[in-house]
């Protein structure tokens, strides 16, 4: 399995060679922190658009006017949108606004233009699309394509250890184990009677038995104590030397057990002393014996309960024994009719029946004969047992999933990159603005006028077409003699107003 190091030294890697391709590739010289002004910033002259007043229809005052060219008033729930699109447009800083000496610059439509790019990785989230370059670019710098391909290597190796990752959340969630040998000491040593000893221990014959064992070719740092391995240990002495009462040692788990490194066991006695060993394994998770008849029919004889369903579901398959009209049930056959003593069961019948036909595993049995023979003071026999211990890849993959080297530099790699590539946009949108001038002046500026035009129009809410009503050709249309009539006659009325005003102030 590969390393957390070596997944994240090749994704900073490949961040490393993107950034360094960006800066000294695609644009050499080019500074990194260069921006174009914001597209959307307005240019030209302060005041009412191409100077001057605005213009006035003739025959219509200008409180008319400005009322005939406005869209009607906005509800309060339009303004409370206006409103919060007013604030989520002002959360986004603009790159480069144009100062006082700084040359505006901007496409001919400003629609046109691509987005402002934000500032700082907690403004939005990055996409993989704002680091791609556009095709106009890469056509306009061939060695550009480096680059794209860089960025498709970098998509293939996230998507393959994000894969990895998945495989391994997955395999985490099975248990991981592995069959190790677990070699089992067991040895005695005899203490002879001494007449001349004070203490009543010392004058009379007995032995020590000794259970210690530890595991072969163990790799793992922490080293597991013997007890570990077993959930309960039985020695079973001679009845006939020890009486009923005094024959059996046992030791059982329990939650607050502390593991140790062997087990001992003193009695008095100079006759040699047959003994049973009897070590019940602890299975994690547990494992359980099979009726004979199931364990015949499967071809397992202690398994998990998870593996055993597993082998019923596959014995059920192979013969085809799911009822192929209603899925749910499972016609039996004469080894399962014998078994679960129905023709027929539900698949979730079969936890609950299988309860009556799992038994506990059968324990280890060693027969063993405490010596005590004077000349044989220590005879120590040998067994080996198999045993299920922890895989040590799972740690290694569970460190794997935890582990964050290497993440905050990556992250800032990738907050160079997507900069780099916002200064590279707005350096093409500069060009752009440059060409554009130098190939036709005069009809440049018409265009951006224009787009000037449709942007004022969507700042300042204004209906009307000042292009149209700055030419002779506008008056001249039919309405134009309405238009007079009224103006004069809003004029007149006018004046008649203040006439009577004046009159009625003089009479008082």
């Amino acid at each position: 399995m590969a390393s957390e190091e070596t997944a994240g030294g090749a994704r900073k890697a490949t961040k490393s060679k993107l950034f360094e391709f960006l800066v000294h590739g695609v644009r050499p010289g080019m500074p990194s922190g260069a921006r174009m002004p914001h597209q959307g910033a307005p240019m030209g002259p302060p005041g009412p658009p191409y100077g001057g007043s605005p213009a006035v229809r003739p025959g219509l005052t200008n409180q008319a006017m400005e009322a005939s060219r406005k869209r009607p008033a906005p509800s309060q729930q339009q303004i409370q949108q206006q409103q919060q699109a007013a604030q989520n447009r002002n959360r986004k800083k603009p790159v480069g606004c144009p100062g006082p000496n700084e040359m505006p610059g901007r496409q001919m439509d400003m629609r046109e233009a691509q987005s402002d790019p934000t500032l700082g990785s907690n403004a939005k989230r990055r996409k993989m699309a704002d680091k791609i370059l556009p095709q106009r670019i890469r056509e306009l710098v061939p060695e550009s394509q480096a680059y794209m391909d860089l960025l498709a290597f970098e998509r293939k190796l996230d998507q393959t250890i994000m894969r990895k990752r998945v495989d391994i959340q997955e395999a985490l969630k099975r248990p991981m184990k592995q069959k190790r040998k677990l070699r089992l000491y067991i040895s005695n040593t005899f203490n002879p009677a001494k007449p001349e000893a004070e203490d009543s221990e010392g004058s009379i014959a007995s032995w020590e038995l000794r259970v210690e064992g530890k595991l072969l070719d163990d790799p793992g740092k922490m080293k597991r104590k013997f007890s570990s391995f077993f959930k309960s240990l039985v020695i079973e002495l001679d009845k006939d030397l020890y009486g009923p009462d005094n024959h059996l040692v046992e030791w059982h788990r329990t939650p607050t057990t502390q593991e140790t490194d062997g087990f001992q066991v003193k009695r008095p006695g100079d006759v040699n002393v047959r003994c049973t060993l009897l070590l019940m394994l602890d299975y994690q998770p547990p494992q359980f014996k099979l009726d004979p008849r199931l364990a015949r029919l499967l071809g397992i004889h202690t398994q998990t309960r998870s593996s055993i369903i597993q082998a019923l579901w596959q014995y059920v398959k192979t013969n085809k024994l799911q009822d192929s009209h209603d899925k749910e049930y499972i016609n039996c056959d004469k080894y399962f009719q014998q078994i679960f003593d129905c023709p027929r069961l539900k698949f979730s019948e079969i936890p609950q029946r299988l309860t009556n036909l799992l038994l506990p595993p059968d324990p280890i049995v060693i027969n063993h004969i405490i010596s005590v023979d004077p000349n044989d003071q220590k005879k120590t026999a040998c067994y080996d047992i198999d045993v299920e211990v922890e895989d040590p890849l799972k740690a290694q993959m569970s460190s794997f999933l935890l582990s964050t080297a290497n993440q905050q530099e990556i992250a800032s790699l990738d907050n160079k990159i997507h900069e780099t590539i916002e200064s590279i946009n707005q350096l093409k949108i500069q060009r752009d603005f440059m060409l554009s001038f130098s190939r036709g002046p005069k009809g440049y500026i018409q265009d951006w006028l224009k787009s000037q035009s449709r942007d004022l129009k969507l700042m300042t809410d204004v209906v009307g077409n000042p292009e149209e009503e700055r030419t002779a050709e506008f008056y001249h249309q039919p309405w134009s003699q309405e238009a007079v009539s009224r103006y004069f006659y809003c004029k007149i009325q006018q004046r008649r107003q203040e006439l009577e005003q004046a009159l009625a102030m003089r009479n008082t």
